[in-house]
């Protein structure tokens, strides 16, 4: 797996557990869904984001 497709799973994840857990427990684990979604659209204007610097080190290519 690349790191780009390593992003998008990991932020598709991340989005489905934050609605499942907004769901099951509370409403406030939407916040989780604001970030993701706010990292997305920074990551996009920067070419930079966190987990691709993590993956990195995991080792997958680009």
């Amino acid at each position: 797996m690349r790191i780009e497709e390593a992003v998008r799973l990991l932020a598709g994840f991340m989005i489905l557990l934050s609605l499942a857990l907004a769901i099951w427990v509370s409403h406030w684990w939407m916040l989780l869904t604001l970030f993701v979604a706010l990292n997305l659209i920074q990551s996009s204007l920067s070419k930079w984001c966190p987990a691709i610097t993590v993956f990195r080190k995991c080792g997958l290519k680009e």
